[in-house]
C-alpha cells in the first residue's frame, strides 16, 4: 500500500520561507502527477500546486503564484514545495497527493477529486 509521507512544517515568521517535502513509501510506485492543496480551519481543501506529466507542467493557484515553487524528484519519488514571502494567510494544513491518472488539460489537476493518494499532512503557521 502506497503511503504519503510529508514533513517540514512548522512555525515563520510572515515573510519567511519553508520547504516542504512528500515521499512516497512504496519503491514501485511511480508517477509524474503530484500536487499540494491546504485547508485552514473552518475552511475547504483548496488546491496550491501541482507538478504533472513526464515534462513537468506547472500549475499553480493565483494567490501563491510567484512565491511558491513545486519540484519533483522522480528517483527518490519525491515532491518538494519551497514556499517563500510567506504571509500569514498561507497559515494551515498542508497535504501532499498523487495521481496515476493522466488528464489531457492541466486545469483538470486542480481538482482534489482527481487524486488517488494523499499524505497525513503538516502543519504550516505563519506569525505576523
Amino acid at each position: 500500500q502506497v503511503q504519503l509521507a510529508e514533513s517540514g512544517g512548522g512555525l515563520v515568521q510572515a515573510g519567511g520561507s519553508l520547504r516542504l517535502s512528500c515521499t512516497a513509501s512504496a519503491r514501485t510506485f511511480s508517477t509524474n502527477n503530484w500536487a499540494w492543496f491546504r485547508q485552514a480551519p473552518g475552511k475547504e481543501r483548496e488546491f496550491v500546486a501541482a507538478i504533472v506529466r513526464s515534462g513537468g507542467d506547472t500549475v499553480y493557484a493565483d494567490d501563491v503564484k510567484d512565491r511558491f515553487t513545486i519540484s519533483r524528484a522522480n528517483a527518490k519519488n519525491t515532491v518538494y514545495l519551497q514556499m517563500n514571502s510567506l504571509k500569514t494567510e498561507d497559515t494551515a494544513a498542508y497535504y501532499c497527493a498523487a495521481t496515476l491518472g493522466y488528464y489531457s488539460a492541466t486545469y483538470y489537476y486542480r481538482d482534489p477529486n482527481k487524486y488517488n493518494y494523499w499524505g497525513q499532512g503538516t502543519q504550516v503557521t505563519v506569525s505576523s
